[in-house]
């Protein structure tokens, strides 16, 4: 039995899960390192071919995650977190999935649209615009989510812990 004022202990993730988590930190960021900088690019069939099975593959293992996460893991928030917290923890997880979602899926357009009709029109400018935003809100959704970790990591409540192999609490 757990004594009042200590915090509930926190769930700990698996190492499958711990295997996804920080290796999408690895993928995303070699997927930013590696970006088409300009559309034009786009004409070097070789880069065009890399691109198009690096999205796909990105879009599999992100629905990978997603079913495994979604599936086997729980949140290594405690039952007595507030329920703004928590409802917050879930828009910026489902906001990440759904932006790095649609930055691969709307890349896979692009590539698309840029075989069949080349870089110049309206669906292709609102491919670029969907992938860009995406981008965007990624960038935006996980410093919200590294800025609740470090939150987590000086509350002491377990949450960074959970995840983090580094600075353990």
């Amino acid at each position: 039995m757990q004594q009042s004022g200590t915090p509930a202990p926190v769930a700990r993730y698996s190492v499958l899960g711990k295997l996804f988590h920080w290796g999408f930190v690895v993928i995303f960021a070699y997927g930013i390192y590696k970006q088409v900088d300009n559309i034009s690019q786009l004409a070097d069939g070789a880069l065009l071919r890399f691109e198009v099975i690096f999205a796909a593959l990105f879009l599999i293992l992100l629905g990978a995650r997603f079913f495994y996460m979604t599936r086997t893991q729980s949140s290594a928030l405690s039952e007595n977190t507030h329920a703004l917290q928590k409802l917050g923890a879930k828009v910026v997880h489902y906001g990440m999935y759904v932006s790095m979602g649609l930055i691969a899926a709307s890349g896979l357009i692009i590539g698309a649209l840029y075989t069949l009709f080349g870089p110049e029109g309206v669906l292709i400018s609102l491919a670029v615009f969907i992938h860009e935003t995406s981008v965007t809100a990624s960038y935006w959704l996980i410093g919200l989510h590294i800025a609740a970790a470090l939150y987590h990591r000086f509350l002491h409540d377990g949450v960074w812990s959970a995840m983090v192999p580094i600075w353990r609490e």
